[in-house]
């Protein structure tokens, strides 16, 4: 089965939409939050756990599971969705926000990217070819074209000469492509320019690709640069396409993008909390280590309907983590990706029902309880 996106309904206040995207692997119902398995999990849950929350589909990391176990290994193994027993849609990255995030450990070539692997310092190429070669050996449903990570600040040149490497790059991936049941995905890039990212709108759109992405947001810009980027270029994308915004964010970030017509957000935001103790909630955030919750006996959310909350108290999860159980950051992580499973639920049955205006500006003045 190829992939196919179909776009449901358009609010009639806002560019927000309700759609669904049809993978191999099923129906992930838009808009949607991928949950981050970078090394083939999303630490410390089991893959049911993970559906049970509500997630349909979930990140890869291309870099991370290139260099360990390798994606020659997963293949022989029967691809990605079998090596980590996930049967549902998986989307991997190009892995070129990892090799930007390696800074003095890499370099950027016309070709390609030369990096050292920070496992062992060992030396790899990562081409726009074999990035998609990569992943097609992975067999992830949707596919990233690998593209040049325009860091903050940056000037107008420097920008300018990283959005043309990376449209070079799209061009590269987009013929390398060999699979048609594996979609592809071509990235916006741009800086915090408007004039390159309407520029890089043109022409990564003609290339043609299954869905677009904004990347280069969330690199350390103030988030009001990165709010203006995703308000002023969405609506220019496709709106026969999934709209990606890469690396994004908070539960108020995810509510502004979908104002905004995006589609899919993924971020490691709801796991790193977790393992560090922060709790969502939608009256009041959890620091779970405060001794205030030391003889809680109510769960973290009464609203929620995760299985942490429906067995377990907050003096207990205080208990587990001051303690340092493993257990606490199981809990902890089932909680908060139920939590953004739960909003985006939320966001869906308020599109379906014309009223997610309303539900903006309730959730983002703290009114409503999920």
């Amino acid at each position: 089965m190829s992939f196919q996106f179909n776009l449901i309904t358009q609010d009639a206040d806002t560019y927000a939409r309700l759609g669904e995207m049809i993978t191999p692997h099923g129906i992930v119902n838009t808009p949607a939050f991928m949950p981050v398995g970078t090394q083939g999990t999303v630490k410390s849950m089991l893959p049911e756990e993970i559906k049970n929350c509500g997630a349909e589909i979930i990140l890869g990391n291309t870099y991370h599971l290139y260099l360990r176990p390798g994606h020659e290994t997963i293949s022989k193994l029967g691809g990605l969705h079998r090596f980590m027993n996930w049967p549902d849609p998986i989307l991997t990255d190009s892995g070129g926000f990892q090799v930007y995030s390696l800074g003095a450990l890499r370099k950027i070539t016309p070709d390609g990217v030369m990096f050292r692997s920070h496992i062992d310092g060992s030396r790899h190429f990562l081409s726009p070819q074999k990035a998609i070669d990569i992943q097609e050996a992975l067999g992830s449903d949707i596919m990233m074209c690998l593209d040049e990570c325009t860091p903050y600040p940056a000037t107008l040149s420097q920008s300018e000469e990283s959005l043309n490497l990376t449209v070079k790059w799209a061009n590269l991936c987009k013929e390398a492509k060999t699979n048609s049941d594996q979609a592809l995905f071509g990235i916006i890039q741009g800086g915090s320019y408007p004039d390159l990212r309407k520029q890089a709108v043109e022409q990564i759109v003609s290339i043609c690709f299954d869905g677009y992405a904004l990347g280069g947001v969330s690199v350390g810009e103030p988030k009001e640069i990165m709010y203006k980027i995703t308000d002023s270029i969405t609506p220019l994308l496709p709106a026969d396409k999934p709209r990606y915004l890469m690396g994004v964010g908070t539960p108020e970030d995810i509510v502004f993008g979908v104002s905004c017509g995006i589609d899919m957000f993924d971020c490691v935001i709801p796991t790193r909390c977790a393992r560090h103790g922060l709790l969502f909630t939608n009256s009041e955030n959890i620091v779970i280590k405060n001794a205030r919750w030391r003889e809680d006996n109510n769960p973290v959310d009464e609203m929620c309907d995760c299985y942490t909350c429906k067995n377990y108290s907050r003096a207990y999860l205080r208990h587990l983590y001051v303690a340092g159980e493993i257990l606490a950051m199981v809990l902890n992580t089932i909680h908060n990706v139920r939590y953004y499973m739960r909003l985006m639920e939320q966001i869906r049955a308020a599109l379906k029902e014309g009223s997610f205006l309303k539900f903006k500006k309730d959730f983002l003045n703290k009114k409503m309880i999920l």
